[in-house]
């Protein structure tokens, strides 16, 4: 007997997922930057630990796969991807708006509907 989900439901997880990975990025990032560790520097670990969960919670939980090689270039594949699309929206909203932020909020929505769909029919899959 197949066990009923509402729709949605693992979309919230992937949700979820990047929650805690933004957490996990920001949380290190300010931990070390109040040990002394150069903003920089700081900010490249936080985003590697976060994305390293990211990756681990979406395979593990999210989608229950395995991880692998070809999982992982995938994902870096649609992170590269996301990453692209913010900085066009970004870029985008400072010609226009001379203001960052609104292409950064703009690009939130974005990025977890195409980093979702990404994941479920192509990474993960």
């Amino acid at each position: 007997m197949r066990r009923l989900t509402l729709p949605g439901a693992q979309f919230l997880v992937f949700i979820a997922g990047g929650g805690l990975s933004a957490l996990v990025d920001i949380g290190l990032m300010q931990l070390l930057i109040v040990n002394g560790v150069a903003p920089l520097a700081a900010t490249t670990a936080g985003f590697a630990a976060g994305l390293c969960v990211n990756y681990a919670f979406h395979a593990r939980v999210t989608f229950k796969n395995v991880t692998s090689l070809r999982t992982l270039s995938r994902f870096l594949c649609v992170v590269g991807l996301n990453y692209l699309l913010t900085l066009g929206l970004v870029a985008v909203s400072v010609a226009l708006l001379q203001q960052a932020l609104i292409g950064k909020l703009l690009s939130l929505p974005l990025v977890a509907v195409n980093g979702f769909f990404l994941s479920k029919h192509w990474i993960f899959k």
